[in-house]
């Protein structure tokens, strides 16, 4: 397909808190959408959703063409994405998928601009958004990989409930509130209580694996391998739901090949696209959840010498879950579509 002026652009779960984002990031970042498209299940079929100053009627996922749409961005869960996704695709669209559906798929690329925008040319009709966790750490981690290669990651992630969706945060608040109260704190979304607790089970629902660890750390280990195209980098990770709103923070230590200096790292994290230091901490000055909500860069601080073994640098990663670690990410993959002639 050939440049054109405007694109047709689909969001498939539109109503939900990541195709919430989408929608208004298409419009910040002055997307050229020609048509605009809201697919969901059948449950908000014909409801009213904003594009700029008019409204869309939301379109039933399940009745929906996706003839004329040149993309299609999915973030409507893995079992929709499989039966829909290939659809989408075989009817001429581009689909961004930001479920886990296709992340592993050999056929299927998982694109992070910063880090490899070249897989991107590999798509056959279908490419894959990863992990919201893994996006932040691997744009942090990639120009030290350029510079010093990476043998082992240990990573421990501080995931706020938004990851969850707008209920988690609505039980986070609600949870808060009965608490302060001295009322009975009630659970549906998650286990436990997570007002003033951090529970270490991400997703929430999902059984641990027969190894121990949950399907969120396995992503971080296979998408992070997969995304540098580099298998012999160990990762361990553990993942932990805080009572944050928005914004996941991550403890990283990284042992690389070479070695590499903590002031050498941050001269090389602040030119590299996409990433913001925030790193004096005589002043106090590091990444906040709260700093990184609502922006669209990955913001790292706390960078300093592992004094365990010879070449080893700690850092602390946050970024906006939704916007970063999902519906920026896939709208980058458009816009890197676009510039490629890769549609």
């Amino acid at each position: 397909m050939g440049k054109k002026e405007k694109y047709s652009v689909a969001i498939v779960g539109a109503t939900g808190a990541v195709g919430e984002k989408m929608r208004s990031i298409l419009e910040e970042r002055g997307f050229p959408v020609g048509e605009v498209r809201y697919m969901a299940s059948g449950r908000s079929k014909g409801k009213m959703l904003p594009w700029k100053d008019s409204g869309i009627v939301v379109e039933d996922l399940s009745e929906a063409s996706f003839k004329g749409v040149d993309i299609a961005l999915f973030s409507a869960g893995g079992s929709r994405s499989k039966e829909h996704a290939p659809r989408a695709a075989s009817e001429g669209a581009v689909v961004i998928d930001n479920s886990s559906a296709f992340r592993m798929d050999k056929d299927v690329p998982l694109v992070v601009p910063e880090v490899n925008p070249d897989d991107a040319a590999k798509h056959k009709g279908i490419i894959a958004n990863p992990n919201c966790s893994t996006i932040q750490m691997v744009v942090a981690l990639k120009p030290i990989y350029d510079e010093a290669g990476i043998k082992r990651i240990v990573v421990s992630t501080y995931q706020s409930v938004s990851g969850a969706g707008l209920k988690a945060v609505e039980e986070l608040m609600q949870q808060t509130r009965d608490f302060l109260d001295d009322k009975e704190v009630k659970c549906s979304i998650f286990p436990y209580q997570i007002a003033f607790e951090c529970i270490p089970q991400i997703p929430q629902s999902g059984a641990f694996l027969p190894n121990g660890y949950t399907e969120e750390e396995m992503k971080m280990l296979n998408e992070t391998r997969k995304i540098m195209g580099d298998s012999s980098i160990k990762v361990t990770m553990t993942t932990v739901r805080v009572p944050v709103v928005g914004g996941h923070s991550e403890a990283v230590n990284v042992e690389t090949a070479r070695k590499i200096t903590p002031d050498r790292a941050r001269e090389l994290l602040k030119v590299f696209p996409g990433v913001t230091v925030l790193d004096d901490p005589e002043k106090q000055i590091y990444p906040l959840a709260n700093i990184a909500w609502g922006k669209d860069d990955v913001f790292v601080g706390r960078i300093r010498q592992d004094e365990s073994v010879e070449c080893g640098l700690n850092m602390w990663v946050v970024s906006d879950n939704l916007r970063k670690g999902a519906a920026l990410n896939a709208i980058q993959i458009a816009e890197l579509l676009l510039q490629r002639n890769l549609l």
